[in-house]
């Protein structure tokens, strides 16, 4: 899918860190446990449990894996979310939508719903934030699609990775850039998932989708990137365009999500404090800029469905109310060879947070589909 217009300002409520209901990790996922060095982070991460119940404290559990790269370890903060049964359970990896404040908190919702319903098998979610998002660190390194989907295969190839051991049998679901930076790695044959679950995909970044990708436009978005990136001008710039409670009240008002009666007081508020997080603006110049496109047309959009078709399932969540760009280019994989199934459900930019039950019901449709799950 091609990105908004405007900023895409995608702050979902607080990451949770452990409380006493939460804390139940087991040795493997005793990676970091969430005690972070940054009391900040700890405070906000604690505020998102409030909105968890029992239920999914229960069967909730939370870590950092370290990543290094160049040599600068670089801790990557997660997800579990464990289904009701014993092991051996099946794994689905649910990677949040790139965005100016992309985290972990938009699939919460849904990954609980599906590690926790009844049925014949058992689901284990795990979800995880990107470098330079959410809750995880956010140094000051230059972000660009290749060092993303690097980081991708590292997580899933990792012998100490939470979800090392499971090779193909991983179920990816993944939003906006983040569905199609994984049919690009799939496409190289760098990650074998036994399914893909494509929702409300996306492939360019807010500035290319409407100025176009010319040398002259590369090279204003470089100076753009350039100077978002500087100690001081860059704060400047970034709290007017990105981190201010108005901006992004309005950015999911117009096009985030798709009814502004579902953005709440509370929503705005958690989605401004991962916007004060040291090194916020890193990232975000790079999706804004494009550089964290992993193509550069539609065509080459289109062409990754069809190169995966007969190899790996693959189901597209297409919204009704997406951006006019968006939705142009979500219809365009209406059936594309490789697309197994395209369904439509509403929303905007982010079905799975504001309408989080219809989007898990769509996806454990397509599983029990491709799975033959009894339920």
């Amino acid at each position: 899918m091609a990105s908004s217009a405007t900023l895409f300002l995608s702050l979902p409520s607080p990451s949770p860190i452990l409380s006493e209901k939460a804390s139940n990790l087991s040795a493997p996922f005793n990676r970091g446990l969430l005690l972070f060095k940054s009391t900040n982070r700890t405070l906000a991460i604690r505020s998102a449990l409030t909105s968890l119940d029992s239920k999914q404290l229960s069967s909730l559990a939370t870590g950092t894996w370290q990543w290094k790269y160049q040599d600068n370890p670089i801790n990557v903060y997660f997800e579990e979310h464990k289904g009701k049964k014993p092991e051996p359970s099946k794994r689905i990896l649910m990677l949040p939508t790139i965005s100016d404040v992309s985290t972990v908190e938009e699939w919460r919702a849904v990954a609980s719903d599906i590690a926790n319903r009844d049925g014949g098998d058992n689901w284990h979610t795990t979800i995880l934030d990107w470098p330079g998002f959410g809750y995880s660190d956010r140094p000051s390194i230059n972000y660009t699609s290749e060092v993303m989907e690097n980081f991708l295969v590292e997580f899933l190839k990792a012998s100490d990775s939470p979800l090392n051991g499971y090779d193909n049998e991983i179920v990816i679901v993944a939003g906006g850039h983040a569905a199609t930076i994984a049919l690009h790695v799939a496409n190289k044959g760098l990650v074998k998932a036994s399914a893909i679950a494509a929702v409300a995909p996306t492939w360019a970044g807010p500035l290319p989708i409407v100025f176009g990708r010319d040398t002259n436009m590369e090279s204003r978005y470089g100076l753009l990137r350039g100077t978002l990136r500087t100690p001081a001008v860059g704060w400047m710039m970034y709290n007017m365009l990105v981190s201010n409670e108005k901006s992004i009240q309005s950015q999911y008002e117009s096009h985030v999500y798709a009814d502004p009666e579902n953005v709440t007081p509370s929503i705005i508020s958690s989605r401004y404090a991962l916007t004060k997080r040291k090194g916020a603006r890193y990232a975000p110049a790079a999706f804004l800029t494009g550089l964290l496109d992993p193509v550069k047309s539609r065509e080459e959009f289109l062409e990754l469905f069809k190169k995966l078709d007969g190899k790996i399932p693959i189901l597209v969540v297409s919204t009704k109310s997406a951006p006019k760009r968006s939705k142009g280019e979500m219809s365009a994989l209406n059936g594309v060879e490789g697309v197994t199934k395209f369904v439509e459900v509403p929303g905007a930019l982010l079905p799975q947070e504001e309408y989080p039950a219809i989007v898990a019901d769509e996806l454990y449709k397509f599983l029990q589909e491709q799975f033959a799950l009894v339920g």
